[in-house]
Order: C-alpha cells, then sequence, then structure tokens
C-alpha cells in the first residue's frame, strides 16, 4: 500500500457525476472497475470497502482527493496494480475519486507489465466512458445577518450558486458561513451586503466557524 501527499491539485480537474463501471476479460482472468466520486479520504475507504468482492482473487484500488492519495496491490506483485490505477486517475485530469479494480484469476498469468496495462487499461476505461463534471474551485465567506434578513438570504443565496455550510444563532440574529465559487466571490458580496441594506459585511475564511 502506498500513500501520501502529491501535487495533483489544480485548476482544470473533473470529478465523476456518478459511480461508474467497466469489465473485461483479459487472458481468461476477469477484470471489474468501479469508480465513486469522493468528498473525503474515509467516504473513499468506505467506497473500497462496500464494492471489494470477498471471493474475488484481489481487489486494488487507488484514489486521489486533493493532495491526499492512497494506492493498493491488495497481493498483487508491488507497484502493479495499485500504482497503475492512481497514475490513471491522474492522468485522466480526475478529483475526487475512488476507483476498485476487481480480479477473479483465469489460471493465465499476466507478468509484471501484463499486470500494469490490465489494471491500468481496466481503470482507464472505465475513467474514459464516466459521466464527468468540473471542479469549481470555491471559497468560504461568513458574516452576520438578523433575523429579518435571514429568511431572504436563505432564498436567494442558492440563485447566486452559494450554498450555506453552517450556521450559528446569537441573540440578534445568524452567523453564517457560504461556499461561493471564486469567479463569483465579488458579486455575491456585494449582492449580500445590498440585500442587507449594509447590515452584512462577508468575509473570506479559511475554514468554518470554530
Amino acid at each position: 500500500m502506498s500513500e501520501g501527499v502529491g501535487d495533483a491539485a489544480g485548476g482544470g480537474r473533473v470529478t465523476l457525476s456518478e459511480p461508474a463501471r467497466f469489465e473485461k476479460e483479459i487472458r481468461k482472468s476477469r477484470f471489474l472497475a468501479r469508480a465513486a466520486p469522493c468528498a473525503a479520504p474515509a467516504e473513499a475507504l468506505d467506497f473500497v470497502r462496500a464494492v471489494s468482492v470477498a471471493d474475488a482473487t484481489h481487489n486494488c484500488w487507488a484514489y486521489r482527493i486533493g493532495q491526499d492519495y492512497r494506492s493498493d496491490d491488495d497481493g498483487e506483485p508491488g507497484g502493479t496494480a495499485g500504482r497503475p490505477i492512481l497514475q490513471v486517475i491522474d492522468g485522466q485530469g480526475f478529483d475526487r475519486v475512488a476507483v476498485v479494480v476487481t480480479r477473479w484469476f483465469g489460471g493465465i498469468k499476466l507478468g509484471a507489465g501484463g499486470l500494469v496495462r490490465a489494471y491500468g487499461g481496466t481503470a482507464a476505461e472505465c475513467l474514459r466512458l464516466a459521466p464527468r463534471v468540473p471542479i469549481v474551485a470555491m471559497t468560504r465567506l461568513a458574516f452576520h445577518c438578523g433575523f429579518g434578513d435571514l429568511a431572504l438570504l436563505r432564498a436567494r443565496l442558492p440563485g447566486m450558486g452559494a450554498a450555506i455550510e453552517e450556521e450559528r444563532f446569537d441573540a440578534a440574529g445568524a452567523v453564517l458561513v457560504v461556499a461561493v465559487p471564486v469567479g463569483a466571490c465579488d458579486a455575491v458580496v456585494a449582492r449580500i451586503v445590498d440585500l442587507t441594506r449594509g447590515q452584512a459585511m462577508p468575509r473570506a475564511v479559511e475554514d468554518g466557524l470554530s
């Protein structure tokens, strides 16, 4: 198993819009690739556990989520399964994705090169055929609004592409943390200020409420 932090994050990357699968036979061995969008490493590992087949010969996998990645050869020779799957994820520009390739051995050994081609090729075809969506860079804004403006903001924020991630109430209203596409940040800030008649002053925050 390998894991670590890499430099694969960045603009122009995509993720899956829904789970995908692809199956093929290679020299009498059956290979089944399954892929899914995953927002966090724990979610990726849950997917791996959910789709791994207990009576298969191998369940090899990899995921990439921003700077986090892991891969596992699950008993195949080192570097012949998990790593090729990860290279396919990165090579096709995917992020926030986990891929599991399950193998049922058919009696013919493929050799190290054959295994790399089989696992990498099956994963590649699965991702190539899968529906994908662009990953939009987001930023978080925090601001306080009065109770009188809260219902209006809840109704209008989705239309601006902004999603409420956290709310905290106090005697005067609520502190909201909203996720906003980076490219729309200035427009969203101006609209929030306008809707609240200058009472709410959004500011960028790295994380949510503490």
